[in-house]
C-alpha cells in the first residue's frame, strides 16, 4: 500500500499520450486546447468611440468654459459599421458618432452626447455648443488596446468555455487544435447488482448506481464514458473477453468497480495481469477507496483503474485518481485546492488521507467554513447528496478540531 501523494506523483510518469485533432471553434466547448492560439490581428482594428457623442479636435477646445463657449459645425453622422471617411472637413467642426463608430481623421477625442448643447435646437441642430476644454483621446478605444498581433488568446491546456468563443470569433479564428477526448468504459462487478429500474429488489441485492453515476459525468465534462454493463462474480471470462476485444479499439481507460480486494470473488487483479497490464499500485492509504488499483497496458496507450464497489469509494476514486490523471493526459494544469475553517471536529488514522463529504458555506463575515457531514460510511449516499465539496484531511495528523484550516475541492469538477 502506498501513500496518496505517492500515487499522485506516479501520474507524472503514468498517463496517456493523447493525439490532437482540428475542429471548428464552434464545436470546441469543453474541449482542451492543444496549442497556444495567437491573435492573427489587432482588436479593435481601428480607433473607435466608447460613447455616443461627437468626434472633436481637442486643441480646438482650449480655454473653453461656461463663460467662454464655442460653436462647432456638425459635418455628418457616423454609426457603428459606417465608412468614417470625411470629405468636407473644416476647422471648428465635429462629427456626430455612435458607440463603436470609427473615429475619422483628423479628430482625436470624443465629447459624450450628454455634455453638449445643440444649436439652434436638438431637432434642427446644425451645430453644438461646447463649454469645456476636452482632454485629447477622451473616450476613444484605441486600435490594438484589447488584443495586439500575436497576443495569446487561448493557452495550451485551457478548457474552452463560452468566453473563449467570444474572443476567437471576434478575431476571426475559425479552427483550432484540441486534444482528443479520452474514451472510458466502465464495468460494475458483483452478483448483488440489479437494474435500477427493478421495483422488487431482494434484500441481498442492490440497484446499480455506479454505472449511471459515471456515465452522467461524461455528459458535462471533457471525456466520454461508455456504460459497459454489469459483470457477475462468476463471469470473469466474460470481462476478460470484453477487455481483450477493447484493447484493439479506441478505448483509452478501462474502469471497473468491485472485485479488486482480497476476497474469494475478487478476480480483477489476476485478470488484468493476464491481459498484459503492468500494475503500478494496488492499495492506497486513503478512506474511502483503499483497495484502488492502477495498471497500464504494456503494448499500447491504455490504462486500467480498479475501484472499490461501494458507491462513495467509487466516487472518491474517480474524483481523486481518475480525473487528475485525465487532466494530466489532456495537458491541463493541476486542479487547485481551497482552504476553509473547520467548524466541527474530525478524527482519522494518522497515516491515512481521508476524503470526507462536507458542506462549505460562507459565514456572515464572508469567510469560508467547512462542516463534516454525518454518515461518512462508504455505502451511505444521503451525505453525498447533501455535500457540496470534499474535505481533504491529509496524512500525518489524527485529530482535527474546530478552527483548523482544511483543504477542500468541489464535489464535481467544473473545469
Amino acid at each position: 500500500m502506498i501513500k496518496y501523494q505517492e500515487a499522485l506523483d506516479l501520474f507524472d510518469k503514468v498517463f496517456l499520450k493523447l493525439s490532437d485533432e482540428k475542429i471548428s471553434i464552434l464545436n470546441s466547448i469543453n474541449r482542451v486546447c492543444a496549442e497556444d492560439i495567437l491573435s492573427p490581428s489587432v482588436n479593435p482594428t481601428s480607433n473607435n468611440t466608447a460613447f455616443d457623442g461627437f468626434a472633436i479636435i481637442a486643441k480646438e477646445t482650449k480655454d473653453l468654459s461656461l463663460k467662454k463657449t464655442k460653436k462647432f459645425k456638425i459635418l455628418k453622422t457616423i454609426a457603428a459599421g459606417d465608412d468614417p471617411k470625411i470629405d468636407n472637413y473644416e476647422k471648428n467642426s465635429v462629427v456626430e458618432i455612435m458607440t463603436g463608430g470609427l473615429v475619422p481623421k483628423p479628430f482625436d477625442s470624443i465629447i459624450p452626447v450628454e455634455q453638449v448643447k445643440y444649436f439652434p435646437s436638438k431637432k434642427k441642430s446644425t451645430h453644438i455648443i461646447v463649454d469645456q476644454e476636452i482632454k485629447k483621446s477622451s473616450y476613444i478605444r484605441f486600435s490594438g488596446e484589447d488584443y495586439n498581433l500575436k497576443d495569446v488568446v487561448v493557452k495550451s491546456g485551457e478548457l474552452i468555455q463560452p468566453k473563449h468563443i467570444m474572443a476567437l470569433t471576434t478575431l476571426g479564428i475559425q479552427e483550432m487544435k484540441v486534444k482528443k477526448k479520452p474514451k472510458i468504459i466502465f464495468y460494475s462487478t458483483g452478483n448483488e447488482i440489479v437494474d435500477y429500474k427493478d421495483k422488487n429488489v431482494q434484500s441481498w441485492k442492490v440497484r446499480n448506481s455506479n454505472n449511471h453515476y459515471f456515465t452522467a459525468f461524461g455528459k458535462n465534462l471533457h471525456f466520454q464514458i461508455i456504460d459497459g454493463g454489469v459483470i457477475k462474480d462468476d463471469e470473469p471470462n466474460k470481462l476478460k473477453k470484453a477487455l481483450n476485444k477493447s484493447l484493439s479499439s479506441d478505448i483509452d481507460i478501462f474502469v471497473t468497480s468491485g472485485a479488486i480486494s482480497a476476497g474469494k470473488f475478487d478476480f480483477i487483479p489476476k485478470l488484468i495481469e493476464e491481459l498484459g497490464f503492468k500494475t503500478h499500485f494496488k492499495g492506497v492509504a486513503i478512506k474511502p477507496g483503499r483497495p484502488i488499483m492502477l495498471s497500464k497496458f504494456k503494448q499500447k496507450e491504455k490504462l486500467f483503474f480498479g475501484l472499490p464497489g461501494n458507491p462513495i469509494s467509487c466516487a472518491a476514486g474517480f474524483r481523486f485518481f481518475i480525473y487528475p490523471l485525465i487532466r494530466k493526459s489532456l495537458g491541463m494544469p493541476k486542479e487547485k485546492k481551497f482552504k476553509a475553517k473547520l467548524i466541527n471536529k474530525y478524527s482519522k488514522k494518522k497515516f491515512f488521507t481521508h476524503f470526507a463529504r462536507c458542506s462549505m458555506n460562507i459565514n456572515d463575515q464572508g469567510l469560508t467554513e467547512l462542516e463534516v457531514l454525518q454518515g461518512q460510511q462508504s455505502n451511505r449516499i444521503k451525505s453525498f447528496v447533501k455535500a457540496n465539496c470534499w474535505g481533504i484531511f491529509a496524512e500525518g495528523k489524527k485529530e482535527f478540531k474546530p478552527g483548523d484550516f482544511v483543504e477542500w475541492m468541489p464535489l464535481i469538477p467544473s473545469s
